[in-house]
């Protein structure tokens, strides 16, 4: 059984697809309609198009891959209607065919059955978080494996033997996920790990012996594996140690000799050791200069996946676990290899390619003839690549002399003679990661004429572990500080009005937002928050149940609400709201279980209240994130509508 690794720390930004949909794809704020076409001249380099948030919304996000029995066809979710609804693809190249049909929940391919043509596939309601495994039999009929009122459920991996797959559920108690065995011939579900302390489940050997979990510390850096013998009912923690070291568990092998996991220990970055589960021994596998994301093994174990997180970029090697020598890899146009799954048969690769003007597009690669077939075409084709920019790995010196990495975008009708508005763009998390690839907000608000940096500010992932805990308790302080100093950065850049510069963010990237305008009042022309914590009081005392197994970490990361509660409100933006006076403009999905209604609600009321400028932009439908195109279509044109307003022209 396996996990899907996520980036550090970002607890208010990785909602699987909410988030991602929110900001790493946040799909195209709008201009007017009258905008349509038109083309950008004043003091450009060349003519540049400008298009529309209905062009850029026809641009197809699509995710997942799971190869059918035969391996001829490869099972993913697209938005191509609107909302996420499960298609399949021939390998062979050609037209995709849709497999559900929801018109009002996003819905999410996870797995064709291994022997025939069933499938399962996940949606919550409204954006709650509650997922549900659901299966569609062969006639199209949907049912709903794992049911119940608030029960989260999440699928874990088929079994070796392909007869029963593994998944986690914590109907019993909503803290905690008991693990379970439902087999496919009866659909019946047996108890394997019933969790009564909060552990995050990472992987499971092939002989079903053993269960690797992750338990979180008490910081955000600290986390140790802990082995779980499922016949003996030991539970053995095998990385022991002192002071703060990240480990994580990844794969077994598939003969379920060792267990694999990623840590930093007496060191900056993670890398791969290995554990031999009959000795006890631990060895180093691979180290890099940068952060290992993660590992893990194909099905029979002829194939080993290593992802590096390099500088904002997503490095993909595969190595032959037997002689240890890396596989070629296809030659690709520029952009990163990511989502890479290999075939039961191991003969076949599936793998996304995502480059800066390229959204991501599913591709198949054959091992042996080294042939590669792409099989989605993602970007509108009335949208000219060329008319979109390319990022540009920048850094810049923060009021400490701490370097901060960031993602610069620059117009093509930007320069010294036509100088140009600029946002800031504030990832979620606290630790997450502004990285490289396409970004359709970035590339809208650029071809509008906007310069968009990406910060990333002390606290993010991916550029160690001292960079990584550096805003551990010093939120709406250091790490906003590091924001204010961008603003130094894009001044020196020639072709930014320094006049015009704005922050943007969501979830944690939107309380930045509100600590920017809150607690350094004149630094930004204007805020644009994306469901963005207020209060982190109420926050933290309001956290999905869920949670729990990084509660700890998380209350000393930000501040414990049961013994901090001076600190959390100087914070705080909401106690602080008097102090905005820069126009802002706030994003609310009604049913997010993470930032809850009222966060947004509270800011603007008391913004309201003193005759400030806010708007308020609320989505019935919606969680932590948007996942409907009708949605994004509003919630975007609000924002550039905004910006040209109180930025652009002020």
């Amino acid at each position: 059984m396996k996990t899907t690794p996520e980036l550090g720390k970002s607890i208010f930004g990785s909602v699987g697809a909410a988030l991602i949909l929110a900001l790493a794809f946040l799909s195209v704020p709008a201009a007017a309609h009258a905008q349509a076409g038109s083309v950008a001249k004043r003091g450009s380099a060349r003519a540049v198009r400008q298009y529309t948030i209905e062009q850029f919304m026809n641009t197809v996000r699509i995710g997942g891959s799971s190869f059918s029995a035969d391996e001829k066809s490869i099972l993913f979710h697209s938005n191509r209607t609107g909302i996420f609804n499960v298609h399949s693809v021939p390998v062979a190249g050609g037209g995709p065919t849709q497999l559900t049909r929801s018109t009002k929940e996003s819905t999410y391919a996870v797995s064709y059955f291994p022997a025939d043509a069933r499938l399962l596939y996940t949606y919550d309601k409204g954006g709650n978080e509650n997922n549900h495994l659901y299966l569609r039999e062969i006639d199209g009929k949907e049912i709903d494996l794992t049911p119940g009122d608030k029960v989260k459920a999440n699928f874990l991996d088929w079994s070796h033997d392909r007869k029963s797959f593994f998944y986690s559920t914590n109907k019993r108690d909503p803290r905690f996920f008991d693990i379970f065995e439902m087999t496919i011939a009866d659909f019946k579900s047996t108890l394997v790990y019933k969790d009564e302390t909060g552990l995050d489940i990472g992987a499971g050997s092939s002989d079903k012996k053993f269960i690797a979990f992750q338990k979180n510390g008490d910081s955000p850096a600290d986390s140790d594996v802990y082995l779980y013998n499922t016949e003996t009912k030991e539970l053995k923690n095998i990385t022991a140690h002192t002071g703060d070291v990240s480990n994580s568990p990844q794969a077994f092998d598939a003969k379920s000799r060792y267990l694999d996991y990623t840590t930093d220990k007496g060191g900056e970055f993670q890398y791969i050791a290995r554990y031999d589960l009959a000795t006890g021994k631990t060895t180093t596998v691979e180290k890099a200069l940068w952060d290992i994301s993660y590992t893990y093994y194909s099905r029979n174990g002829k194939y080993r996946v290593v992802a590096i997180n390099q500088d904002a970029r997503t490095k993909i090697k595969i190595y032959n676990a037997a002689t240890g020598k890396l596989v070629p890899l296809p030659k690709l146009p520029n952009g990163d290899i990511t989502g890479v799954n290999i075939s039961p048969s191991e003969k076949l690769m599936a793998f996304y390619l995502n480059g800066d003007r390229s959204p991501s597009d599913l591709h198949v690669y054959a091992f042996a003839t080294r042939k590669v077939t792409k099989l989605s075409n993602s970007l509108n084709p009335q949208i000219s690549a060329g008319d979109l920019v390319d990022s540009q790995i920048i850094r810049y010196k923060s009021f400490d002399g701490m370097e901060i990495p960031s993602i610069l975008y620059k117009p093509h009708q930007a320069n010294a003679k036509n100088k140009v508005p600029a946002v800031l763009l504030i990832h979620g998390g606290p630790g997450g990661q502004t990285r490289t690839g396409y970004s359709a907000v970035a590339q809208y608000l650029a071809n509008h004429g906007y310069v968009i940096l990406g910060v990333n500010n002390r606290g993010s992932s991916g550029y160690g572990k001292t960079f990584f805990a550096a805003d551990d308790g010093k939120h709406g302080n250091e790490p906003l500080w590091d924001c204010v100093e961008a603003k130094k950065y894009l001044a020196s850049l020639g072709y930014v009005d320094e006049n015009k510069i704005g922050i943007m963010g969501g979830s944690y990237g939107g309380y930045m937002v509100l600590a920017a305008l809150a607690f350094k009042p004149h630094e930004f022309e204007v805020g644009v928050d994306i469901f963005g914590v207020s209060n982190w009081v109420r926050t933290l005392q309001s956290i999905p149940p869920y949670w729990e197994s990084f509660r700890k970490s998380l209350y000393k990361e930000i501040g414990d609400p049961n013994t901090e509660l001076d600190k959390l409100r100087a914070t705080s933006p909401l106690f602080h709201a008097d102090k905005i006076v820069k126009p802002l403009i706030v994003l609310q999905g009604a049913n997010d279980p993470r930032v809850i209604k009222p966060e947004s609600d509270e800011i603007v009321e008391s913004i309201r209240k003193r005759k400030g400028v806010v708007e308020y932009v609320l989505f019935d439908n919606e969680g932590h994130g948007f996942t409907k195109k009708a949605n994004e279509i509003r919630a975007y044109r609000a924002i550039l509508v905004f910006l040209d307003k109180h930025l652009k022209k002020s």
